[in-house]
């Protein structure tokens, strides 16, 4: 059996618990830890006394950061594929396998949860988030797109919702989370560990128990709007939507659309049109076949040099203006 010292499985009573402890690294995943979790997994299904699995991450800043996307960076720069072919198609084996998993399985989500830490969450059937939760999608953000089944989960979520948080990479707190369908039940961090112990002691009756009533969502004045805007079919419709709004809210949002890779909402924008048809496995299929020929467009590279590895937070986009994509240049991504 793998085993990752990042990966801390045990029984706990009825449960079977999960821990991701590499809190210096906020926990983010590496391939490693994915074969771990897997290999956990494909065991406790045939178990007998485990009746449900819960999964949390260690300290308070983190549930988990996402994938080591460093790392993959350092392998496209070498011409390394093996390596970045690997670490996907087991990550989004993973999230198959979570999405498929016959016993319960419980995500206890507190602190950071962006990008694969939402790929072993969100496809459970039971997401509890607190309220330092902090939930994103911010792969436009490096040249890259939404990935680890986004492209089924974004377009199912309230709305446009989902279109919204793929595009902006903007951040939801646990309450906000749980409105827009990213989260299940809502728990304060105080009563995690007793949920926790009620989990492994009596099962799922634990969750309703330990429930706190869901303060009013932070993006409800903006709902309609985001509905209108986000239905846009093209990014260069988005914008204009966007600017015909003339509020302070559709100003920030154009701001936010503007900082990130174009290339990358052009490519995002129709991965999740057609996600919206799509069975998780075909999603997972074509995220992992946009993901090669992504990878290979400059932006990724300087995404995550940007944002990751210099931290200068001004990455040169290539083209720098949404004007200047050209559409054939994104269908090829995907032919």
């Amino acid at each position: 059996m793998h085993h990752s010292p990042h990966v801390i499985a045990r029984r706990d009573g009825r449960a079977g618990r999960i821990l991701l402890n590499r809190p210096a690294a906020l926990n983010a995943l590496d391939l490693p830890m994915i074969r771990t979790i897997a290999a956990t997994l494909a065991a406790w299904r045939e178990d007998p006394e485990i009746h449900l699995v819960v999964i949390e991450g260690a300290g308070e800043r983190a549930f988990c950061a996402g994938g080591d996307i460093r790392a993959l960076r350092d392998h496209q720069l070498d011409g390394d594929r093996p390596p970045i072919d690997a670490f996907f198609t087991e990550e989004y084996a993973l999230n198959a396998a979570i999405a498929a998993y016959p016993k319960p399985y419980v995500a206890l989500i507190d602190g950071v949860c962006m990008g694969g830490g939402i790929g072993v969450s969100v496809h459970a059937p039971y997401r509890v988030a607190t309220e330092h939760a902090l939930f994103a999608m911010p792969e436009t953000a490096i040249g890259f797109f939404p990935d680890i089944g986004a492209s089924f989960f974004l377009p199912r979520l309230p709305g446009r919702i989902g279109v919204y948080l793929g595009l902006t990479g903007a951040r939801v707190r646990g309450a906000d989370a749980a409105h827009a369908g990213l989260a299940t039940h809502f728990t304060p961090r105080a009563g995690l560990p007793a949920l926790a112990q009620a989990l492994a002691a009596d099962g799922l009756g634990a969750l309703a128990a330990h429930a706190a009533p869901l303060p009013p969502f932070g993006l409800a004045p903006h709902r309609d709007a985001i509905d209108r805007c986000f239905a846009a079919p093209t990014i260069p419709d988005l914008f204009a939507r966007l600017a015909t709004e003339g509020t302070a809210w559709a100003e920030e949002t154009r701001t936010a659309l503007r900082a990130v890779s174009p290339s990358a909402l052009f490519w995002t924008r129709r991965l999740l049109a057609e996600g919206e048809g799509r069975t998780l496995a075909q999603c997972l299929a074509a995220e992992f076949a946009l993901g090669r020929t992504s990878m290979r467009h400059p932006d990724f590279v300087e995404g995550v040099r940007a944002m990751v590895v210099d931290k200068d937070r001004t990455p040169r986009w290539s083209p720098a203006r949404m004007e200047d994509v050209v559409p054939a240049d994104i269908a090829a991504l995907f032919d």
